[in-house]
Order: structure tokens, then C-alpha cells, then sequence
């Protein structure tokens, strides 16, 4: 019991970097309606592109059209919550430049700050774009309108997998910048994990495009645990005990990447130097 009050003001002290990043996020409308304009483009692109491909050969599509459609109108709608691109600079900046001492003399554990702050980044971009980019999509002319899960356990399995999926992205994120205490610039490191990334979690192509024995072994890595699943699982392509299975798999990744950031961040605060010092 008296362990209770200490676990409760630590958790306390990141809910409120959690707050307060997720409420600058919010004031970037602006840029939010930009950016929802680029991915209605960006999405009817993709979309004309897969139906010309299901009208030629319709036998070799892996997916149904309905499910395609589901899969990258979701995957638009939530983009900020799944993209490793979206790294804070300002987090890379203080570790290059030394500002990392102003946050080294807080009480307070710079991995799980720095991830509440990424959490509460996603979360607020997704929220100022998600709606409208749902809206429209839903009422859209077929083949390209969204369609809603077959089941409300299918979106309740759906809604579990995508905050897994998030924190997937967030903690395989903040291995980067765990690293970037070891290099003399991160920007190496940033573009080998991006297009890594971009590639493996179904980002370009969903991963029932690739070949079977290649789309198996993609399964069990980290990226496939970010953004496949929920949107597979949104679309209908897995379920039961197959999203049960990529679900438990999600939250596997998520102990191990944490594991490995805070080992390595251990390591990096008895190394690091400032000034000199």
C-alpha cells in the first residue's frame, strides 16, 4: 500500500506531459485540413489504382474490393497514428545541439516522457483528421466508399488492435531516438527505418499483396504489428482466431521494443556528455 501513492504520482507526472503536448496538438488546424485534403488525393489514387488492377485480373486479387477500399480509407483517416515518419525533431535537435541537460535535471525518466509526448502527438493529429476524411469516405459512390465491420466484436477487436498498433509504432520510434545518442547525425538512421517501415507494415501495399511464404515471414516482425493488423481486422480479411493471434503478437512486440529502448537508454544516460563533461 504504500508503494500506491508513488506508482499513482509517477504515472501523474507523464499523464500531464500527455495532456499538455496533446493540447498543442490540437492547434494545428490548419495544417490538419492541408493535410486532410493530401489524403483524400492520395487515397482516391490508390484506390483507382488497386480497381484497375481488379479489373484485369480479378483471380489474382488477394483481397476483396469492399475490404481493400475499408483498409486504405482507414489507413488515410488514421495515418498519424501509424506512420514512422512522424518523429519530433525537437527531440532529435536537443540530443544534437546538448538541450537534453534541461531535461536530464527533471525528476522524471526521459523514455517515458519522450513516449507520452509521442502518444499524445499521434493522437492529436489523428483526431483533427480523422472524422471528416470517415464521413465522406462512408458516403462515397462504390467501389470506392467504406464499408463498417461486419460485427461490433469485429470493431471492438479493432479498436484494441489499432491503440496496440500505435504503441507498436511509438516504441519502435523511440528506439531511434534511443540510438540517435550514439551517432553523430540520426538522419541515416531515420531514412533506413522509414522506408524499412513504409515497406514491411502495409503502408505501400497492404501485405496480402506479397507473395505467401514472403507475407508469412513479414507477419512476425514488429512493422507488420503497427498498421496491418487493425485494418485487416477492420476490413474483415482476419478474424477470429487469427486476429487473436496478431493481436497477442502486438503486444509481444510492444514488451520487447520497450525492453530494448530502456536498456539502451540506461546506456546512453552513463555514457552521454555535455560540454565536454
Amino acid at each position: 500500500m504504500t508503494a500506491l501513492p508513488g506508482f499513482l504520482s509517477k504515472w501523474k507526472k507523464y499523464i500531464s506531459f500527455f495532456r499538455l503536448r496533446f493540447a498543442m496538438g490540437l492547434q494545428y488546424r490548419t495544417a490538419a485540413l492541408a493535410g486532410i485534403a493530401t489524403q483524400f488525393v492520395w487515397g482516391f489514387m490508390e484506390i483507382s489504382v488497386f480497381y484497375a488492377f481488379n479489373k484485369t485480373d480479378p483471380a489474382a486479387f488477394p483481397m476483396g474490393f469492399d475490404q481493400l477500399a475499408s483498409y486504405i480509407w482507414m489507413q488515410q483517416a488514421f495515418l498519424a497514428l501509424f506512420m514512422t515518419w512522424f518523429m519530433e525533431n525537437e527531440i532529435f535537435d536537443s540530443i544534437m545541439d546538448g538541450n537534453i541537460c534541461y531535461e536530464l535535471c527533471r525528476p522524471i525518466d526521459i523514455y517515458d516522457m519522450w513516449f507520452a509526448r509521442s502518444i499524445a502527438n499521434r493522437t492529436a493529429r489523428a483526431s483533427l483528421r480523422c472524422i471528416p476524411i470517415l464521413l465522406v469516405a462512408f458516403f462515397l459512390p462504390k467501389p470506392y466508399a467504406m464499408t463498417l465491420p461486419t460485427d461490433f466484436l469485429t470493431f471492438l477487436c479493432f479498436a484494441v488492435a489499432m491503440l496496440l498498433g500505435m504503441t507498436v509504432t511509438a516504441t519502435a520510434c523511440m528506439l531511434i531516438y534511443m540510438l540517435s545518442f550514439f551517432t553523430v547525425s540520426p538522419q541515416g538512421l531515420k531514412i533506413i527505418f522509414t522506408m524499412t517501415a513504409e515497406l514491411l507494415q502495409g503502408s505501400v501495399i497492404p501485405l496480402p499483396f506479397f507473395p505467401p511464404r514472403v507475407q508469412k515471414l513479414i507477419e512476425l516482425l514488429p512493422f507488420a504489428a503497427m498498421e496491418n493488423v487493425p485494418l485487416r481486422i477492420y476490413s474483415g480479411h482476419i478474424s477470429g482466431g487469427a486476429a487473436v493471434k496478431a493481436m497477442l503478437l502486438q503486444v509481444l512486440w510492444i514488451t520487447v521494443l520497450i525492453a530494448i529502448g530502456k536498456f539502451i537508454c540506461r546506456r546512453a544516460m552513463k555514457k552521454i556528455t555535455l560540454q565536454g563533461g
